[in-house]
């Protein structure tokens, strides 16, 4: 169980964040506002969750669906503003479910999915906002579009008007230099006139900002460890 004092610890840790990406902003020249934190709630109990909805956090990242679905169904009326954003690696057979409850969908990164999830947007008469998510470091254990195949894969994306086509997703390999790598995800996205970048996590989202970075995915600085 969660103590107290743990539990009042998230908005000073919400603060701090908001901080240090705001300084991020200014040393890159950026106009303040320009990022946008996304606090990733993955395995994080309700009770770390709610001091940071109620000290005004309203965009959250999910890996799971499921998880998402315990977590948030249900949940916008009592907190107007709500973003979710499904940001782990999403099955076909979930795609009608993840439509239905996430704003974004971060993880394209196969045909069966953009089909999948084109043909769920249509049925609910919307406009799926969407992501491609680049394995910047070809790494066999992660998701995501090659380089070399993201520009092939963008227009396939784009022939669905079902589906918003806004931006880039990338999760650097852990052992190396994340700069080269946010370098690489903002040359995609601009040779291909795309506008948002979710690149950047808790150990290098101030990097990330500094590479043009819109969105910023933090868990364990803000929730600590899982």
């Amino acid at each position: 169980m969660t103590s107290s004092a743990e539990t009042t610890g998230m908005a000073p840790a919400l603060d701090r964040i908001r901080f240090a990406i705001n300084r991020a902003e200014r040393l890159a020249g950026r106009p303040p506002g320009s990022v946008t934190l996304t606090a990733v709630t993955k395995q994080q109990p309700w009770e770390k969750v709610l001091p940071v909805l109620q000290a005004g956090q309203r965009a959250f990242g999910e890996n799971r669906v499921q998880e998402a679905l315990g977590r948030w169904e249900g949940a916008r009326e009592a907190w107007p503003g709500l973003e979710l954003r499904l940001i782990g690696p999403l099955q076909s057979n979930k795609a009608r479910e993840a439509a239905e409850l996430f704003d974004v969908i971060e993880t394209l990164d196969r045909p069966s999915i953009v089909a999948a999830l084109a043909r769920e947007a249509e049925r609910l008469g919307k406009a799926l906002r969407v992501l491609v998510q680049v394995n910047t470091g070809e790494e066999a254990s992660k998701s995501g579009v090659a380089p070399r195949d993201a520009d092939a894969f963008i227009a396939e994306v784009r022939r669905h008007e079902a589906l918003r086509l806004e931006g880039l997703m990338c999760i650097p390999p852990v052992d190396e230099e994340p700069a080269m790598h946010f370098a690489l995800l903002r040359k995609l996205a601009q040779r291909n006139g795309l506008s948002v970048l979710s690149m950047g996590m808790s150990g290098d989202f101030e990097t990330a900002v500094r590479f043009g970075a819109t969105h910023v995915r933090v868990g364990s600085a803000l929730f600590g460890a899982r």
